[in-house]
């Protein structure tokens, strides 16, 4: 799927059945009214929420390029390149090892070439 790059006043323009005047007077007592309405709990706390290290972050930050962060963390390439696709997440045991590349990138590239 393409990007569709459009500016503020072609968006506007391609809405033309929306009443701006309406939406600018929404308050956030009527959100959340539309909230439970819609079947969701506004006041919903997640138990557990979990930081991904994005893992081209890590790997740019620990100065890799893709095939030396591969060879460092002894992954197929492949997999490298798919976790910095759009649409593919490492699995935990990845993330895992991600979150200490990123913590301490050194030393675990040494730890993992012994």
């Amino acid at each position: 799927m393409g990007i569709v790059r459009k500016t503020i006043a072609e968006v506007l323009a391609s809405e033309p059945n929306v009443d701006w005047a309406k939406v600018d007077a929404t308050t956030e007592e009527d959100i959340r009214r539309y909230q439970i309405e819609d079947g969701y709990d506004p006041d919903y706390e997640p138990d557990h929420v979990e930081f991904v290290c994005p893992p081209k972050s890590v790997r740019e930050r620990a100065g890799f390029s893709q095939e030396a962060f591969a060879a460092a963390l002894r992954v197929p390439l492949a997999t490298v390149q798919d976790w910095e696709s759009a649409g593919f997440a490492p699995d935990p045991a990845a993330r895992s090892l991600l979150r200490l590349v990123a913590k301490e990138p050194a030393l675990i590239i040494r730890l993992l070439a012994a």
